[in-house]
């Protein structure tokens, strides 16, 4: 495993669009572990792909289960219910903001297998994915 450089505002790169990712190759895998390592050695609960310079649609979450990864995911349903709480993020170091999201989401991907996951989140982890999720489409936290 390696720990990859986390790419800082104003870099032009996190404002694009990421890229679908058609086939999940060894070299898929192995950034999904090094984006990993990189995401608990930095203290982060979610790093999405452009944040270490690859613009592919893939982020990493630190869950009380463990790592996931979630390579293409989308929400599918949104709360109309929403809630306000600060965020950090890695990429815009020693800056919070307050952000409005659904408090509840329901997120379709594909795990590092292939394999089709579809799952409801709530609290924290909805508020990660959707934070992720904005990095995937060039939105930081300072967009908000």
């Amino acid at each position: 495993m390696s720990i990859l450089p986390i790419i800082k505002e104003p870099t032009p790169s996190l404002r694009q669009k990421s890229a679908k990712i058609k086939e999940i190759t060894p070299e898929i895998k192995r950034l999904i572990l090094d984006m990993t390592d990189t995401m608990k050695t930095a203290q982060g609960i979610g790093l999405a792909a452009p944040q270490v310079g690859h613009n592919i649609r893939l982020c990493t979450i630190n869950t009380e289960k463990g790592p996931l990864a979630m390579i293409n995911p989308l929400i599918s349903w949104k709360s109309l219910r929403k809630a306000v709480e600060e965020e950090g993020c890695l990429s815009c170091p020693n800056k919070f903001v307050n952000v409005k999201r659904s408090k509840i989401i329901y997120v379709k991907c594909l795990d590092q297998e292939g394999k089709e996951l579809s799952f409801r989140a709530e609290g924290l982890f909805s508020r990660v994915i959707q934070h992720e999720i904005d990095h995937l489409d060039g939105i930081l936290i300072i967009d908000k």
